[in-house]
């Protein structure tokens, strides 16, 4: 487990508070019910950005805090252990992008609306059912023409972060971008965005690899949040193994249901390890993309067996509405496939090793 500071500790806490008191599950039931347009509940947001939550990657010089990777990775865990609905994580993302591959002005003009939540960004990247196909969008012109799939909160997102064939653009939400639907067991914001025509600005300064950074970083993240799943997933299952009576026994009292629970704590354990680790070379500089492939190539493998394991020990009614477990397991899914699945993951690292 990383060596957190002090104010690192104090921002784990209070956001292990907040989701626990003011967005638990039932938060996500209500978001289902609801439907809101953008995705995600605009209150929720907001309470998000005035805490600080959506600048902690962005430099103090453009309205943010600049507290690095490991912390907000320590918020979006707890995130996940509620399955809060918001667009934090991609628009964390996003603004990275900027960071890393924006002119001065290009800064000047966004980092600070994503640093107080007022806008909210995205990535577009895949243009088809898998990760790492070619790239087909193209700009003439400055102006950006083609297909992304899959996009993650698309609908609440005003700006886009789009690679095309020869590097990324931004793109305003506007003339030129519409939106189909996508509709995901998670039942989350997803949509296909088709660009035609948007005018689109180009982040220039970030090197030819300026895409595989950001999706570096995507996939730490995304980690993260599986990490606070698995966890949650992991103590429910526990808790109702050690109430549920059988043959007037406690389940937690069976050694084969022992044995399959401390199976799952070390798979746990190297997760945590690994998606720790992958937030460190962030913040260091050092190995990040070989640390990202394995921390969402683990958080990938390890957060299936949980989620999968879950149901089956909660007996089946896991995969009921009544039951949470369930929801883990439909969230679960859409994430393994996003940023590059474990077989894409695996031979980036191969290729990125020399083998």
């Amino acid at each position: 487990m990383a060596i957190l500071n002090e104010e690192q500790e104090m921002l784990r806490d209070m956001a292990r508070d907040w989701a626990t008191n003011e967005s638990p599950v039932t938060a996500f039931r209500k978001y289902r019910a609801d439907k809101p347009a953008e995705g995600f509940q605009p209150d929720v947001w907001q309470t998000m950005a005035q805490m600080g939550w959506t600048g902690i990657v962005i430099p103090e010089e453009h309205g943010g805090s600049d507290f690095g990777w490991m912390s907000a990775g320590l918020v979006i865990e707890e995130l996940g252990k509620t399955l809060t609905a918001s667009p934090i994580v991609a628009s964390t993302v996003a603004a990275s992008a900027i960071v890393l591959g924006g002119s001065d002005e290009q800064k000047a003009k966004w980092l600070p609306k994503l640093a107080s939540g007022e806008v909210v960004g995205t990535l577009a990247v895949d243009e088809g059912a898998h990760h790492g196909g070619k790239t087909e969008a193209s700009v003439s012109g400055g102006k950006l023409s083609g297909t992304k799939a899959f996009v993650h909160e698309a609908h609440g997102a005003s700006l886009f972060v789009v690679s095309a064939a020869d590097g990324l653009y931004l793109v305003e939400k506007g003339d030129g971008v519409s939106l189909s639907d996508r509709k995901l067991t998670d039942q989350r914001s997803h949509a296909n965005v088709t660009f035609d025509g948007a005018a689109a600005d180009k982040l220039a300064n970030g090197g030819d690899d300026l895409l595989d950074k950001v999706l570096d970083r995507a996939r730490i993240l995304t980690a993260a949040e599986m990490l606070g799943m698995a966890q949650q997933v992991f103590d429910v299952t526990l808790d109702y193994l050690k109430q549920r009576v059988q043959f007037n026994q406690v389940l937690a009292s069976f050694q084969a249901l022992q044995h399959r629970m401390a199976d799952l704590f070390a798979d746990l354990a190297m997760m945590r390890s690994a998606v720790e680790s992958g937030l460190e070379a962030l913040d260091s500089g050092f190995g990040v993309p070989h640390a990202a492939c394995v921390a969402k190539a683990e958080a990938n493998r390890v957060l299936h067996i949980i989620s999968r394991e879950g149901i089956q020990l909660h007996g089946g009614i896991g995969m009921t509405d009544e039951y949470d477990v369930g929801f883990y397991l439909k969230r679960a899914r859409v994430l393994e496939a996003s940023w590059g699945s474990t077989t894409y993951l695996k031979n980036r690292f191969a290729a990125l090793a020399g083998y």
